[in-house]
């Protein structure tokens, strides 16, 4: 665990074992280069992730890529987390291309060469894959963003996640359920891995969601700078006040319309209120109605 830069780079313990393993079983060199490849690709986001203003807390390593923590997690734009996320993949195709040249230029070993563009090859497209915590999960929360409210992208994201970690496992398992030959450890290390932490990230839905509304001031102050439209949001004063923040959308500010049934009057609050009404320590479930008493 070593701080540079304000930040903290770690390894993860699964980039411990693999690479244990690999000492264990000759492929040092081999080692060293996923290291410093799986580095670069996270240095990849680190620089665009700051060119934005980000605060990064911690860099962890994972065999396939890793995890950027960052403070802002939850109130960055969805256009900004998608470009931060490509960056790192990004980082694979030229290293890739970089390696090929050098083959074909004899300035490496071919079968150097070789080995190294299409551990890039697999690093980037493993990333890819729309799987929490990779490049993929985060571009398929950015896009989820402009469709969908932010509770329902963080619910849908993790089941997704889920079913592609489980899907992994199944795949690590095929040889040796049809042809009754081994398993592929890594794939299926790296499948339990990830069903365990979007499992993780499931359950803590709701705390995801009450850091999403902690950072909601960001899209205030940005329609008033800007004069966006106010998206309008339909209730009655019987609806809870954390039903109503679960309508937000990411990118959207919102007005509150409560009208009701029996009367005329309709009522207008601005998302701030609901925001207030969640994170202060009285009942978020109360009815939107006592918003305006």
């Amino acid at each position: 665990m070593i701080k540079w830069k304000g930040i903290l780079w770690s390894v993860h313990p699964l980039f411990v074992i693999i690479m244990l393993g690999s000492v264990m079983t000759g492929y040092f060199a081999e080692l060293i280069t996923l290291f410093l490849l799986v580095l670069v690709h996270e240095i990849g986001h680190v620089i665009v992730a700051r060119g934005y203003g980000w605060t990064i807390k911690e860099v962890k390593l994972l065999p396939f890529g890793g995890v950027v923590e960052v403070e802002e997690a939850g109130g960055v734009p969805a256009k900004e987390e998608a470009i931060v996320a490509i960056a790192g993949p990004l980082q694979n195709v030229w290293m890739g291309l970089a390696a090929w040249g050098c083959g074909q230029l004899g300035i490496w070993d071919l079968a150097w060469a070789e080995y190294v563009w299409k551990a890039n090859l697999m690093i980037g497209l493993f990333n890819l894959l729309p799987i929490h915590p990779l490049d993929g999960g985060k571009l398929l929360q950015a896009a989820l963003s402009y469709t969908v409210n932010y509770y329902k992208m963080l619910i849908w994201s993790a089941r997704v996640s889920l079913f592609f970690s489980v899907l992994m496992i199944i795949v690590s398992l095929l040889p040796w359920l049809v042809y009754k030959d081994g398993i592929q450890l890594n794939l299926l290390i790296v499948g339990l891995f990830l069903v365990m932490t979007n499992w993780t990230y499931y359950r803590n839905v709701p705390y995801l969601f009450y850091r999403f509304l902690m950072y909601r001031e960001r899209i205030t102050l940005q329609a008033l700078r800007l004069g966006h439209i106010a998206s309008p949001i339909i209730v009655s004063g019987k609806q809870s006040i954390i039903s109503v923040a679960r309508l937000f959308q990411r990118e959207r500010y919102h007005l509150i319309y409560m009208v009701e049934s029996h009367s005329k009057e309709v009522r207008v609050l601005p998302e701030q209120k609901i925001v207030e009404g969640c994170l202060s320590e009285n009942n978020p479930n109360r009815a939107v109605s006592e918003l305006f008493s």
